[in-house]
């Protein structure tokens, strides 16, 4: 994952773990290989103990422009298998990056279109640029959402304006994505990097057993019928009473003192 002509970068400064989408001259688009790569990437978050936070980001100009189109076009008469060679492995990776136990922030600039916008509305928490330009962009070219697009933009903004941004595949600056809940925080360009740095940092250095269960909470909060829900939470906050992080945080919170988690 390390070198830097592989179509997804992986490497891990202290708890921070940064995948980088690497195809820039094609604006991170995915083919089969970055497909693959993604995935492998994910899992080695997935087994690696000392990650607790990942960052996904993507190299050169933009984010990512979507699915590879110039494969489809090469290949005409193969389409579908194309299609499913693509969105299998990354529909497994987004099913990982969900049940990752560790916050998952994604940092986005330029072009965020078609998988690039369903990718960065897949992670936990969402850093945009100034200059960041969101389109689902499916129905230009006579297609449907994948990349989970479809499960989470009706989460994030409601049925209706979710109708309008997949059948108009209209352009939304960085601004109106932050007014919808698209994103979580704008920040100009050139501050960028070090925004995600120090927001990774605050996560790797937060309650990272806590983090893992609040995303499983929320995760399923959308189907658990109200009885299931307040059980998990019960377990939940059970599981945590008994953590290093839980009892580090009460003494802190007593000794009026900033808490110093550990992970545990």
């Amino acid at each position: 994952m390390s070198n830097d002509s592989a179509p997804v970068l992986l490497d891990r400064d202290g708890a921070v773990a940064r995948l980088r989408l690497n195809r820039p001259a094609v604006l991170n688009a995915l083919d089969e290989a970055t497909a693959q790569a993604f995935l492998a990437a994910v899992r080695a978050v997935a087994d690696d103990p000392d990650a607790r936070v990942l960052v996904v980001s993507g190299n050169g100009r933009g984010f990512m422009a979507g699915g590879d189109l110039g494969r489809f076009r090469a290949d005409p008469e193969h389409g579908a298998d194309t299609a499913r060679a693509i969105i299998g492995p990354l529909h497994e990776a987004l099913q990982l990056m969900q049940r990752l136990p560790i916050p998952v922030l994604a940092s986005v600039h330029g072009p965020v279109a078609g998988a690039g916008m369903s990718l960065a509305m897949a992670t936990d928490l969402c850093l945009a640029a100034d200059d960041a330009k969101f389109t689902l962009a499916y129905a230009r070219i006579g297609a449907s959402p994948d990349g989970s697009g479809s499960y989470y933009l009706p989460r994030l903004v409601g049925l209706r304006k979710a109708m309008e941004i997949a059948l108009l595949a209209e352009t939304i600056d960085a601004a109106e994505a932050l007014r919808l809940g698209l994103v979580n925080r704008v920040v100009p360009a050139a501050e960028l990097a070090a925004e995600t740095d120090a927001l990774a940092l605050r996560l790797a250095n937060g309650p990272t057993a806590a983090y893992g269960r609040i995303k499983g909470l929320l995760y399923r909060s959308g189907t658990a019928g109200f009885a299931d829900q307040l059980a998990a939470e019960e377990e939940s906050f059970a599981a945590l009473a008994g953590t290093a992080d839980f009892r580090e945080g009460i003494a802190a919170f007593f000794e009026k003192r900033g808490a110093r988690f550990d992970g545990r």
